[in-house]
């Protein structure tokens, strides 16, 4: 089941709720599968301007930008923290989310946005915050301890290095 990515649940702050974990469980009702996750319904649609720094932005607080990009402080240091945190632990970039959105337009962003975090299983969407499919990996998601955290990057290294042994012709794509 492919889904669109609309233009409400993209916060201000470039973070793409339609990825979002809180999101995501309660699209996919995780609650009834016995998964345990906050729920929400996307910082736009709660009115909650940017989750991260509406309380501290005057002009997010005073509806004065739509979008962090349009503000002459941008990137703020705020941002830049909040950023460097999802670029470490979620594999994504909100300043690179609001570049793209600036520099190509929304309608760009989020069919970009689409194929990047579609399930190559089922055409689902895959969760930034933990890099699991909400539709396919639900049992994944149930037995995961760390339900916030993508898989331990050295097992993906360990991956990687046998597939260089014992895949012919993979060591050339790495290099």
């Amino acid at each position: 089941m492919k889904k669109s990515f609309t233009q409400e649940l993209v916060a201000p702050c470039g973070m793409n709720c339609n990825v979002c974990s809180g999101y995501l469980a309660l699209q996919y009702d995780v609650k009834s599968k016995g998964i345990r996750m906050s729920c929400c319904t996307g910082c736009r649609p709660r009115d909650k301007k940017c989750a991260f720094l509406k309380k501290t932005c005057k002009h997010l607080m005073n509806h004065t930008v739509q979008f962090c990009y349009e503000c002459i402080e941008f990137p703020c240091e705020k941002l830049k923290q909040i950023d460097m945190r999802y670029q470490k632990n979620f594999r994504m970039s909100l300043l690179q989310n609001l570049t793209d959105i600036k520099t190509n337009g929304m309608k760009i962003f989020l069919l970009t946005q689409e194929e990047k975090w579609c399930c190559p299983n089922c055409g689902g969407v895959i969760c930034c915050h933990n890099g699991l499919c909400f539709q396919c990996d639900s049992e994944r998601l149930r037995n995961k301890k760390k339900r916030y955290r993508w898989e331990d990057d050295l097992k993906i290294c360990i991956v990687l290095w046998v597939q260089m042994r014992f895949v012919p012709g993979i060591r050339e794509e790495y290099r």
